[in-house]
């Protein structure tokens, strides 16, 4: 049965321009009847609100209208979105994506490219080859550094066996995958690190406690045994704790240490040169998981916290977390790109053996999965357009804003503040309130549709987490949340302060850094001290509190 008429393909640009703007009609019009950073009444009400837009049977026997279709479930979707474009929607690491990436990943999805054969994606594997290998020196900046520690050097060679520079072996020349995100590269990480050692040898993966949950899952799924969990009392791996850890596992099979660059709850940085002499000293390869903080590379001020990253031989990266893509837009970098040759594999009609001999490009190894997206599209426009300034001038604007936010907190009689941040996330909660109260000030938010935020536990009690990565939010913002929060702790006592209109600065101060024009946000004032620093001590409770 023939469909009359034959819907337009996306490629159609007479049929899509008129689409485009039913949509961005429907984006304008669902987010201003929500009204807010999340819409209120809670999962039951949007639930209700779906059901009636999608109507009594989600796959009626006779379709409707395709333009009314397009419009209604847009609003719908929009109506009932957590906005992260929202100043005040600051839970997770759950990015506003720029316009200029988002229009590419719908370049994206009208070409349609499947990167698992290069006749799916000429173009398009090609430039995931280049960026991807771009990025990669862009983590391993020095692929001939030699390790610092060892714990038998070897004998120094005579002047008849010293290597000539001829002789020498090639240094290693990094590469990287593009994956989902964080979750992914991980997997993929304790993947190539069993595969390096081969069957019947065992890896024993070593992370901290404020490691990422998906190594867990990971090293279930991959048939590794259970992660050794070294103790984290400061936030951060302890090296001694891992020394000891590491002395204890000799014997017992290769080797793999997680570090975190960026951990979920804090933002904090593990110490990486420490943990690099030691995996060095006991013969145990590093992984780093910088989904978080690995975007730290593109700012000229903040790399330096990120000292130690290239020591590691596989390095998780998300740029739909301090990059500001759509999801997904993962990379998992690796230092020798000989390690990938563990992911190759042949089916006939994707790239038989003599289409391979014959130059075709083999793009199987390049994924655990078959058919992709080619999400490298749009973070190579990013790159192009905004450079490694650009970029680095964005996440300085987020982390100014984190920096920002925690002076609000000490300022204001009845906060209190877990720490200055590291990255762009912010802990904090009203001094007087219990865990019970704190959990009750976050639905209440959540519910009514005021305020996103996040929730963690840290040092034996729970706290209220902010997550910055709008470079559009203004210090009015920020004080319009913590007068939000102010407002829904019953126990506190109201405030003299007048109403502050989120849209106005507060203690105006000298600005940041510009950010580069492709995406400049509207003009905001900062305070002028956020140069990065190791993360502190908890701030004293205001009052005291029970631990």
């Amino acid at each position: 049965m023939r469909a009359e008429p034959t819907p337009p393909l996306a490629t159609d640009a007479t049929a899509l321009r008129p689409l485009l703007d039913t949509v961005l009609t429907a984006l304008r019009t669902g987010a201003a009847e929500r009204g807010g950073p999340i819409p209120p009444g809670g999962p039951d009400d949007v639930t209700a609100r779906v059901r009636e837009a999608l109507g009594a049977d989600p796959l009626p026997e006779t379709g409707t209208d395709p333009v009314a279709a397009l419009r209604t479930l847009t609003h719908a979707l929009a109506r009932g979105a957590a906005d992260p474009a929202h100043p005040l929607c600051a839970a997770h690491l759950h990015t506003p994506p720029l316009a200029l990436a988002a229009a590419a990943d719908l370049a994206a999805s009208v070409l349609n490219p499947s990167m698992d054969s290069w006749d799916q994606a000429p173009a398009a594997s090609a430039l995931e080859v280049l960026v991807t290998e771009a990025l990669a020196r862009e983590v391993y900046a020095d692929t001939r550094r030699t390790p610092t520690a060892r714990p038998t050097p070897a004998p120094r060679p005579t002047p008849t066996d010293r290597p000539t520079p001829e002789s020498r072996p090639a240094p290693p020349t990094p590469d990287a995958l593009v994956t989902t995100g964080g979750t992914e590269s991980n997997q993929l990480a304790l993947l190539l690190a069993r595969e390096r050692h081969g069957p019947g040898h065992t890896v024993q993966i070593v992370v901290g406690a404020n490691a990422h949950h998906s190594f867990h899952r990971a090293a279930w799924l991959l048939g590794l045994p259970e992660p050794v969990t070294v103790p984290t009392p400061n936030g951060t791996l302890d090296p001694v704790a891992l020394d000891e850890a590491l002395t204890d596992l000799h014997g017992h099979g290769a080797l793999l240490v997680v570090a975190t660059a960026g951990t979920t709850d804090t933002g904090r940085i593990d110490p990486l040169p420490e943990i690099a002499d030691l995996c060095d000293a006991h013969h145990a390869d590093l992984h780093v998981d910088a989904a978080y903080g690995g975007p730290l590379l593109f700012s000229a001020t903040r790399r330096p916290l990120l000292a130690g990253l290239d020591r590691a031989r596989t390095v998780t990266l998300d740029l739909h977390k301090l990059g500001w893509q759509p999801v997904a837009a993962g990379l998992l970098a690796v230092r020798d790109a000989h390690d990938l040759t563990a992911l190759a594999h042949t089916a006939d009609y994707l790239n038989a053996p003599d289409d391979t001999e014959a130059g075709l490009p083999d793009l199987l190894g390049r994924s655990l999965r078959t058919t992709r997206r080619p999400d490298i599209l749009k973070i190579a426009v990013t790159l192009r357009a905004l450079g490694r300034d650009g970029l680095g001038a964005l996440v300085d604007q987020v982390c100014a804003l984190a920096h920002h936010l925690a002076d609000l907190v000490e300022k204001t009689p009845g906060l209190q503040l877990y720490e200055r941040p590291t990255l762009t996330t912010v802990l904090f909660r009203p001094a007087d309130a219990d865990d019970t109260a704190v959990a009750a000030i976050r639905r209440t938010l959540l519910t009514e549709g005021r305020a996103v935020l996040g929730r963690a536990h840290e040092d034996g009690r729970l706290w209220l987490k902010a997550t910055l990565l709008n470079p559009h939010t203004t210090p009015g913002d920020l004080q319009h949340l913590l007068d939000l929060v102010d407002r829904a702790h019953p126990a506190a006592p109201p405030s003299p302060a007048s109403p502050v209109n989120p849209a106005s600065p507060v203690n105006p101060v000298s600005p940041v850094s510009p950010v580069h024009p492709s995406a400049r946000p509207a003009p905001t004032t900062l305070p002028a001290s956020t140069s990065p620093s190791a993360p502190s001590t908890p701030s004293a409770p205001t009052t005291p509190s029970a631990p």
